[in-house]
């Protein structure tokens, strides 16, 4: 097993401390259900670091958070389908960038946050299925719900993205062990 990269152990630190404080101040103005903050810091993460501490950060924020700040709830599982959902993103997209650094960040994004959102969709459509709930309709609420902030990804990350692609490449250039 390659060694962590203290570059990625910073931008996973950096990220999901983002990733912790965003939910709260979306929610402060009631738009943290609608926005999911703590979606962009992790998703942006992925462009920057490598799978496994890309998909690590992912999976582990949404339950601490719901652990420490009562949200995403615990039970149901949203917590843990978030975290599900975030890591398989994460992963597929640092795979993606580390195979193509070259491919525009749209061309990766768009496709993962659409698969992010069958994996969720699915978690809940079986989670509902379980507890004898209306499976469908609460599918489809959580399906039509994420859209506002997939169109706030699709319009926030990639520039970023960009910009830390471009100022951590020389690193990465110098640095061969872990691509």
């Amino acid at each position: 097993m390659k060694r962590l990269d203290p570059r990625d152990l910073a931008y996973c630190g950096l990220f999901g401390a983002a990733a912790l404080l965003l939910p709260v101040l979306f929610h402060l103005v009631h738009l943290g259900h609608v926005f999911m903050p703590m979606y962009l810091p992790l998703v942006t993460l992925a462009f920057l670091v490598r799978p496994l501490p890309a998909a690590t950060t992912a999976a582990i924020t949404p339950v601490l958070s719901g652990a420490v700040t009562g949200m995403p709830p615990l039970y149901p599982p949203i917590a843990a389908f978030m975290g599900i959902e975030l890591a398989v993103m994460a992963a597929l997209i640092a795979t993606v960038v580390r195979r193509w650094p070259r491919l525009h960040p749209w061309l990766v994004l768009i496709p993962v946050l659409l698969l992010g959102r069958v994996v969720n969709v699915a978690l809940v459509y079986g989670f509902a299925r379980m507890v004898t709930l209306p499976a469908g309709f609460l599918a489809g609420l959580s399906l039509v719900s994420g859209w506002p902030g997939l169109i706030l990804m699709v319009a926030a990350v990639p520039p970023v993205a960009m910009l830390g692609r471009r100022y951590a490449r020389p690193a990465l250039k110098n640095n061969r062990r872990d691509a």
